[in-house]
């Protein structure tokens, strides 16, 4: 948000301060801080009564987090009763807009829920006997808490319009990314499928032991990713009834019940959904926006969209997903000992160890300098910790080719953090940061896992 942006509202608020008279303002402020839990406590119970907030507010680490934060925002808020304590609110009310636009809690809600608080106050202002100065002590609250909104309110907005563009972006540049290895990728990973599926009930495998589609290389990038990227191709629809059909039929299997017509309605499903599949890549094009030039990962760009859509298929499908935050050790040292070109061919060939180590589902992100990002889908702590540990080994035992037939080795360390149901991403992606940290400051070249 550029300070232009908020230029009038901050002379508005630096006004309202410098109105008031000092000693009536810390009087209001020490009432507030005083009944400021109780304040925090009625603000959360009347949204946590509306549906669309209630599904964010009902998680347990967001309760005992928001709670105490708008504690402190209250005894903040009118801790503060100068003028130069402006750019402190309003940094303040920034930040605050920008993580409700990032957990997708509409500003309306959080505008109800203040009606509410400033009731509250009001009946504790009428019960502390104000006298004269009654009036200007409701007003100033109420002025005070409304340009604190209308500075949420343009943080929200700017947030998350920059979210939509980001969002179509996404779209148009996953829908188009390295299309012909991205067909024959995921045409290889659907007769994979296809192979191990009929493999299996040739040998009279069970039901509950044949291959899910969904499960597999291909269903996890039909799932995360082309539902998103091919969002509006009229094909989509298609293979999601084609998907269910086959993941239906699979589930029912009975080896001695007409054998040869299920196994006919699995080949044709499976056939139609090839054949759509193809009509999707046919029509994308190249776009290479969004695509880190040196190692051809994603760069941080999409990380917020991708991490975003991520936690909404985590709410609805209850699946988790983990962050692996990856830096390469002594890398400063490979820079200034061997030189850029060095340092650049290093990072090529420790991004394609990565990429090559996750599914078609998972992502792969260069986050800055030598640090990457790796986010694995429907996963679990333990299979995370366990690719954690194979690409931290694979790294090790490589010898990386420099120029001029130079060789080096070196190492990488790992922060791994599973996501907890929290619906603001950062939380996840400072676990693993932290994570990393440790990893690093305990030695290097080891997996850390958050909260261990």
């Amino acid at each position: 948000m550029t300070p232009d942006v908020l230029a009038p509202l901050a002379a508005d608020w630096a006004a309202l301060l410098d109105r008031y008279d000092a000693e009536l303002c810390g009087k209001v402020g020490a009432l507030i801080d005083r009944h400021s839990a109780a304040l925090a406590e009625r603000f959360y119970q009347h949204m946590g009564e509306d549906p669309h907030a209630g599904q964010f507010l009902a998680h347990q680490r967001v309760e005992e987090h928001l709670k105490p934060s708008m504690t402190k925002w209250l005894q903040g808020m009118f801790a503060l009763h100068r003028s130069c304590e402006v750019p402190q609110l309003i940094a303040l009310q920034k930040q605050i807009g920008e993580i409700h636009a990032r957990v997708d809690i509409p500003i309306s809600l959080v505008m109800r829920g203040t009606r509410f608080l400033k009731e509250a106050i009001f009946l504790q202002l009428g019960a502390a006997q104000f006298g004269a100065a009654q009036v200007d002590a409701t007003t100033f609250v109420s002025e005070n808490i409304d340009i604190a909104l209308e500075v949420m309110s343009q943080a929200y907005t700017l947030a998350n319009q920059r979210n939509a563009r980001s969002e179509e972006a996404y779209r148009l540049f996953s829908v188009s990314q390295n299309i012909g290895t991205e067909r024959e990728r995921q045409r290889a990973g659907l007769l994979d499928w296809e192979n191990q599926l009929m493999y299996d009930i040739a040998l009279g495998a069970p039901a509950a032991q044949l291959p899910r589609l969904l499960q597999s290389e291909f269903g996890l990038w039909f799932k995360h990713k082309a539902t998103h990227a091919f969002q509006d191709a009229v094909e989509m629809d298609a293979i999601s009834e084609h998907v269910g059909r086959i993941e239906t039929c699979i589930a029912h299997f009975r080896p001695d019940d007409d054998k040869l017509r299920q196994l006919r309605e699995l080949r044709d499903s499976t056939k139609a959904v090839r054949y759509l599949l193809d009509n999707l890549f046919e029509r994308a094009g190249e776009l290479e926006v969004g695509r880190d030039s040196l190692t051809q990962m994603l760069n941080r760009k999409f990380l917020s969209v991708v991490l975003s859509r991520e936690i909404g298929l985590s709410r609805t499908t209850h699946s988790h997903f983990a962050v692996l935050m990856i830096d390469i050790d002594h890398f400063k040292s490979v820079n200034d000992n061997l030189g850029h070109e060095a340092g650049d061919l290093v990072l090529q060939q420790v991004a394609a160890i990565l990429s090559s180590a996750i599914r078609g589902g998972d992502y792969a992100f260069r986050y800055g300098g030598e640090e990457f990002l790796l986010i694995l889908v429907d996963t679990t702590e333990a299979n995370a910790m366990t690719l954690a540990e194979r690409v931290r080994r694979r790294v090790a035992e490589e010898v990386f080719q420099l120029a001029a037939n130079r060789t080096i080795r070196t190492t990488i360390s790992v922060g791994v953090a599973l996501h907890d149901g929290h619906p603001d991403f950062q939380r996840t992606l400072s676990q693993a940061d932290q994570a990393l940290y440790r990893a690093k400051h305990e030695g290097r070249d080891r997996v850390v896992l958050a909260g261990n």
